[in-house]
Order: C-alpha cells, then sequence, then structure tokens
C-alpha cells in the first residue's frame, strides 16, 4: 500500500469509529424528552458544513481520487500524526458522550432533569465534543494529502464552531444561571488553559 491510501484507509476506519461511538448514544437520546429547543437554521447550517466538510468531500476524495490537483506528496510520518490525532479525537469524542449521558444532543436542546456535567473533561473545557471535532479536522489534515479536502474539515469544524457556540452558552445561562456563569469562569471553551 502507498502512504497516501494507507492515510485513506486510517481515515474511512476514524470515521466509521466515530459513528460506531455515535450511534448508541443517539439512540439513548431518543428516549429522553426534549424540555427546550433552540433548533434553527444557523444549527442546521453549521452541522452540513460540519458534515460536508469532515465526511462527505473526503469521503468522495478516498472514494474517486477528486479533486486531483490539489494532490500534494504524502510522508510516513503525517499519517502516523494524522492517525494519533485522529485517535485522540475518538478518544475525546466518546469521553463526551460518557461524560454528558443523558443530557446529550445533536442540537441545542435541554432535556428533561437535565444536569450540568462540570467533572472529567469538562473540568477543564466546557466543549470537548467542539474539541473532537477541531481533532477530527487536523487529522484529516494529515491523513489525507489533499489540500482541499484537509481543510475542509477545518473549515467545516469552524462553520459549526462559531455559527453555535454562542448561542449553546446562552442557552446554558438561561438554564443553569449563575452556575453556569461560575463554570464558564473557571474553564476555557475548547482548548484546555488557552482557549
Amino acid at each position: 500500500m502507498s502512504v497516501p491510501s494507507i492515510g485513506e484507509a486510517f481515515w474511512v476506519i476514524g470515521i466509521v469509529a466515530w459513528y460506531v461511538v455515535r450511534y448508541p448514544f443517539e439512540r439513548r437520546a431518543k428516549r429522553v424528552r426534549v424540555t427546550t429547543s433552540r433548533r434553527s437554521m444557523t444549527d442546521t447550517i453549521g452541522l452540513a458544513a460540519a458534515l460536508l466538510g469532515l465526511a462527505i468531500l473526503p469521503g468522495f476524495y478516498v472514494a474517486t481520487g477528486i479533486p486531483r490537483f490539489a494532490d500534494y506528496p504524502a510522508h510516513s510520518w503525517m499519517v502516523v500524526l494524522g492517525a494519533l490525532i485522529f485517535g485522540m479525537a475518538l478518544w475525546t469524542f466518546r469521553r463526551t458522550h460518557k461524560e454528558l449521558g443523558r443530557n446529550w444532543s445533536i442540537s441545542l436542546e435541554i432535556r428533561e432533569k437535565h444536569q450540568l456535567i462540570s467533572k472529567g473533561l469538562y473540568a477543564l473545557i466546557r466543549h470537548p465534543m467542539y474539541t473532537s471535532f477541531l481533532l477530527m479536522a487536523i487529522g484529516q489534515l494529515f491523513l489525507l494529502s489533499n489540500w482541499l479536502v484537509g481543510l475542509a474539515g477545518v473549515v467545516g469544524f469552524s462553520v459549526l464552531f462559531f455559527l453555535r457556540v454562542d448561542k449553546e452558552e446562552r442557552l446554558m445561562l438561561e438554564f443553569f444561571g449563575a452556575e453556569y456563569r461560575a463554570y464558564m469562569d473557571r474553564t476555557k471553551r475548547i482548548i484546555p488553559y488557552l482557549y
């Protein structure tokens, strides 16, 4: 196998693993009643951008090799680094689902008996799920040796993050009030100790 093919194989394995992690939580979440929803067109656009940049465009590239004009030489160290970063993304992704439990939602929602989670990864950062998407995007950049497809993940993540994070925090402030404000004061958004 060539180095680019190995990178593509790791990317495919990572995406399949991502879905395997998400599926049982998605099924369980449907059983918990939503009490407040802030779903909007902006929310849908953000999710669509992330799906396009982190799954559809790279999946199309892996399947067809298009667009070839943006390819660059792949190196073993890039694939190893990309696989490690993608692995960290999956670990973070799984941890966030486990720690959120019944509070998890794909959209901006408050569920019945919703609790503020501030342990585990949530003790350091308020949005580790977004951290996992950022790590996926960076891993994709190293695994797929194509500028356009590699950067599509970063762009897709960025659109989702910047369209949603402020709204998500406003919803949490509305629901949890001073408790969430204190939590904001002692944590960063997605990068421990930095941002």
